[in-house]
């Protein structure tokens, strides 16, 4: 769910080079804990991309949530040097490209609005109880992924920006010939980049922290540290893929399957071709820029050559205009029509589309089948019992629902009489879960309701997405409560420490900045 929202382009290199012009990246200062920017202005910013400024306390925050997320990643172990070093890199190259893409969405207008905005925050299943949205189980959500609601919104609208650039280019369907140059032109470029490196780890000894700073924080930062709500719980539950492993088919089951499924089992008939793609604004010159392709191929030219040549499909223009092997499905209907109705060897044209003129070359054709009952019997079997399974689950269901609410309903015999699995949760967080149930939305609904569910009174069934459902016992109710303030000293000290020595190491790049730009090296 909360993959970072800059995933959304990755193995999208191209997008970024397309529509954006050069990066420039002034002098910039690493700390273990915080990036500090030597440039060549009055402001602080860790770079500039295109006039674009990716701030220092943008740097910083990204940095100290990655490098959480490795540290987990890592068991806890602290980030090898050589390691850290390469993540601060990779993660400023990902601003930079990210920076590059947001000046170019502004530019062009891009905007998403804040109804649009909220309905997509409330929208998200992990942010919902009972399909509706949870402020509470929002804040889980995000504290476990460790972004901030405000972070979150942000990213979401940058995402929508970006989406909007990316299906604007993606609809051309093509590059031209200079843009194309132009892309292998910046592929082929290098920078070089220097900055200098002042870890905050240097600074920490003159960082030092009493009980007075750590007591003040304490209660300045007390919701910080709160053990939230939270409940004992004995539970059992079912799952769906427990079912299918108990579920068996036998040979006659199968070929009964099969037999009622041969009109589904059918292999469609593909066809592997190649095209030129001829397009632009002048209908008249493109249509005769194609019947010039077409009677060039007609005469015996090489029709891969004349696809390099004058092809302006980038997908398939540096292969010789070979599309590969693909279904009637896979094209528009005008391609599609022409495609199936040649033989091999025959060259057809020029047919229009949306994207232009096309001549079609057909290679081979594979002739559509159906499978045979030895192709087809794992699908059929996996099929089957998930089936047998569904419908399994849906009996259980319903014969929890009585007898879970029966007087003196047991959770122990309920899951020994039905197999369930069965265990006991010390702590179910509100907002959050626990393991094995998970953040568990309508759990969550019924344990923390108002009033919430009775201790020692069984819940549910309550199913837990289409394939899970638990039944559950209160066993304690725990209330919010703030963290005693020893339990947390180490973690408020460490933060205020690493707080002052990121601090120190930004006085200190200040003054250097000041000497480069006094003319020292």
């Amino acid at each position: 769910m909360l993959q970072r929202i800059g995933d959304a382009l990755k193995g999208q290199k191209w997008l970024a080079y397309l529509v954006l012009g050069a990066l420039a990246l002034v002098f910039a200062a690493w700390g273990a804990y915080g990036i500090v920017n030597l440039n060549f202005g009055g402001s602080d910013y860790a770079a500039e991309a295109n006039g674009a400024k990716i701030s220092l306390e943008e740097a910083h925050n990204r940095w100290l949530r990655q490098q959480t997320q490795w540290q987990q990643r890592l068991g806890g172990m602290e980030i090898p040097p050589d390691l850290r070093k390469r993540f601060q890199d990779q993660m400023l190259e990902g601003m930079i490209g990210e920076a590059l893409i947001d000046e170019r969405t502004q530019s062009l207008g891009y905007r998403v609005s804040t109804e649009a905005l909220r309905e997509a925050v409330q929208q998200e299943p992990a942010f919902q109880i009972g399909g509706q949205f949870s402020p509470e189980a929002a804040k889980g959500a995000l504290a476990q992924a460790g972004i901030s609601l405000a972070d979150y919104e942000r990213d979401l609208r940058t995402q929508a920006r970006r989406a909007q650039l990316e299906g604007g280019i993606r609809a051309s369907e093509f590059l031209t010939p200079a843009e194309r140059a132009r892309l292998a032109e910046l592929e082929g470029q290098e920078r070089e980049v220097r900055y200098l490196v002042l870890p905050a780890e240097r600074f920490k000894s003159a960082a030092g922290v009493d009980d007075a700073a750590g007591q003040a924080y304490y209660k300045a930062h007390q919701a910080e540290y709160m053990t939230p709500e939270s409940a004992h719980l004995e539970y059992a539950q079912l799952s769906l893929a427990a079912l299918e492993a108990q579920v068996t088919a036998s040979d006659a089951d199968l070929r009964a399957a099969y037999e009622k499924a041969k009109g589904r089992l059918e292999v469609p008939e593909k066809r592997h071709a190649r095209h030129v793609l001829i397009t632009g604004k002048d209908d008249a010159a493109a249509l005769a820029q194609a019947q010039k392709v077409l009677a060039e191929a007609k005469a015996g030219k090489d029709f891969g050559e004349l696809a390099k040549q004058y092809s302006q499909d980038p997908g398939s223009a540096h292969n010789g205009g070979d599309l590969g092997w693909a279904e009637r499905s896979a094209f528009v209907a005008p391609f599609a029509d022409a495609l199936f109705g040649m033989k091999v060897g025959e060259i057809k044209g020029p047919v229009k589309t949306q994207f232009g003129y096309h001549i079609i070359r057909l290679d081979e054709i594979q002739a559509g089948k159906s499978k045979s009952f030895e192709e087809a019997r794992s699908d059929l079997e996996a099929q089957l019992k998930r089936d047998r399974a569904t419908d399994r689950f849906g009996e259980i269901q319903e014969r929890l629902q009585t007898k879970a609410s029966e007087p003196g309903a047991d959770l122990k015999a309920l899951a020994q009489e039905f197999d369930l699995q069965a265990g006991e949760m010390p702590t179910f967080v509100k907002g959050a879960g626990a393991p094995p149930l998970g953040l568990a939305p309508p759990l969550q609904e019924l344990i923390f309701a108002d009033p919430p569910l009775a201790v020692g009174r069984l819940g549910g069934p309550v199913l837990l997405g289409d394939d899970r459902l638990a039944i559950v016992k209160v066993l304690e109710h725990r209330k919010a409560r703030p963290k005693p303030l020893a339990e947390v000293r180490e973690s408020i000290v460490a933060a205020l420490t690493q707080s002052r020595a990121t601090a120190l190491a930004l006085a200190a790049a200040k003054a250097a900045r000041q000497k480069l730009e006094g003319g020292a090296s």
